[in-house]
């Protein structure tokens, strides 16, 4: 039972929510709750300087990196990530400025570090207006690039981990040139992510310079000794996309989204949302070709992909059509293959 001295405490944290605007009666004034709760208990919990500090400089890092993100929330946005280390004048650095200046062009925006090489390259393509830098503080690395450098959209963080969640949770794709170890740290991030559905599936694009084969011979060191040895299925080859046409890979990205829109849960099923509907047709094919993607009921079988208005528990993007079928939440490369179908 809630003790008197919890029930003031509550108390307090909602006049404390209702004295700077909040509401503490609503679905996001419950959160607030909860995180000032939790915040509290670090008291009791005896939290030393060190701990106290790594929590309050993670919130107050995403709390303003996300109020910057916040007035683009509309934008489609794509990650980009490479070597701080490759020349202007490489053709991998050129790649990646024509791949950027692709995708800015279709209305798209480019995340990216503030620093130089491919990081730069992708502010070049996309311009200052499109881009945002998403920068690190190192001892060998303290100024922003003369692209991005004093605009609004640029962000410092101290921590590695909080910088990475705002790379992958504000991007609709992911973007990887010629790179180091952060580079592939960010790739199989985003891998493991997406083939153990913490993430969305989004396009995952290696893009080598023309006639360069980085990521070629990536690719066929996991299908050797990943896929070889059994350690990934066939299936998770389905969530990346290697080549060495900077368009192709633009053009790979943009049409992810031509049909498929956006995905989520809605209590035991998942819900996909398409700019347009399909045909009965289209719908029969998609069940006979991924049934195997359905979750069985117990008692009751195998049941069916169903193209459906939007549920009462969403608000986001009430006029699109939707599909909606109990997942088995094992076979993401396999789901990534229905988006492909929905966009054919």
């Amino acid at each position: 039972m809630t003790s008197p001295h919890d029930i003031e405490i509550v108390e307090g944290i909602d006049a404390l929510m209702t004295q700077v605007g909040g509401d503490p009666d609503s679905f996001a004034g419950q959160i607030l709750r909860e995180m000032m709760t939790s915040c509290l208990k670090l008291v009791t919990d005896g939290a030393d300087t060190g701990e106290l500090k790594l929590i309050t400089r993670s919130i107050k890092e995403l709390r303003y990196a996300l109020k910057v993100f916040r007035p683009y929330r509309g934008i489609r946005k794509i990650s980009m990530f490479g070597s701080a280390r490759t020349p202007e004048d490489d053709p991998t650095y050129l790649a990646a400025v024509e791949f950027a200046r692709h995708l800015s062009q279709a209305g798209w925006m480019v995340i990216t570090g503030a620093g130089d090489g491919i990081m730069k390259a992708g502010h070049g393509g996309a311009g200052r207006e499109g881009s945002f830098g998403v920068s690190i503080r190192l001892p060998f690395e303290t100024t922003a690039n003369e692209i991005i450098a004093g605009d609004s959209k640029l962000v410092t963080f101290r921590y590695f981990f909080t910088r990475k969640l705002l790379f992958v949770s504000q991007a609709d794709a992911v973007a990887l040139f010629a790179g180091g170890f952060g580079t592939h740290d960010e790739g199989f991030e985003v891998l493991t992510l997406i083939q153990t559905g913490k993430s969305p599936l989004v396009p995952l694009v290696m893009v080598d310079a023309p006639g360069d084969d980085y990521w070629k011979q990536w690719d066929g060191y996991v299908r050797e000794h990943l896929l070889g040895r059994r350690m990934i299925g066939e299936e998770d080859l389905n969530l990346y996309h290697v080549t060495d046409d900077s368009r192709k890979a633009a053009d790979h990205v943009l049409k992810f989204y031509s049909n498929y829109h956006s995905q989520r849960f809605v209590k035991d099923k998942l819900v996909i949302r398409m700019n347009r509907r399909l045909s009965d047709e289209k719908l029969d094919q998609l069940n006979a070709d991924f049934a195997d993607l359905i979750e069985p009921a117990p008692g009751k079988g195998r049941g069916r992909i169903e193209q459906v208005g939007p549920h009462k528990l969403e608000e986001d993007f009430p006029d699109l059509p939707r599909l909606s079928f109990v997942f088995n939440r094992r076979s993401y490369g396999r789901l990534r293959r229905l988006i492909d179908a929905i966009n054919e």
